[in-house]
């Protein structure tokens, strides 16, 4: 079943409240001492009053933005490697200062989750969704998305297939 995507304005706005929702979160996690992961929800007030979304759309928001964070925290874990890495080219490509927001949370998330020893799981993306940063591989065909910017995952464009899983570079 093919979902239509939302329209372009909706679209831009969910990449731009992503971006705010991470500034955001990450001004809270440093006020209380606390990892952004955690303090994600807290935020939703101001993001919905800043770019009058929906609840269910910002509650897909903290869902896409706690998975892209953990999913970077747990490849900076299990690797070893810089986040650069992990977002799959170059980091010239990507506003400097969300990568500088980006890096930070999700350097806090991977000091929280080896706290708290959470097992890393690969995240699974999926059309509709919106994602921060990176190349995302389509599960059935292989094609690569590149992403530089928050933004809604299309459908393959190669095979017209909705699940994806991030191409990390070696």
């Amino acid at each position: 079943m093919n979902k239509l995507l939302p329209p372009r304005d909706l679209i831009e706005a969910m990449g731009e409240s992503y971006e705010l929702l991470l500034e955001s979160a990450l001004k809270k996690a440093h006020q209380s001492n606390t990892a952004v992961h955690e303090v994600i929800d807290e935020c939703r007030d101001e993001v919905v009053a800043i770019k009058k979304l929906g609840g269910d759309e910002v509650t897909k928001l903290e869902n896409y933005l706690k998975r892209d964070l953990i999913d970077a925290a747990q490849y900076k874990d299990k690797t070893g490697k810089d986040l650069k890495f992990w977002l799959g080219f170059d980091i010239a490509l990507v506003k400097q200062k969300f990568w500088g927001l980006f890096s930070e949370a999700a350097d806090q998330t991977t000091v929280a989750l080896n706290q708290l020893k959470v097992p890393a799981e690969s995240a699974k993306y999926h059309s509709g969704e919106v994602v921060g940063l990176g190349v995302l591989v389509c599960d059935q065909c292989g094609e690569e998305l590149h992403f530089h910017k928050p933004t809604l995952i299309p459908h393959c464009p190669k095979c017209g297939q909705t699940h994806f899983h991030r191409q990390n570079s070696q």
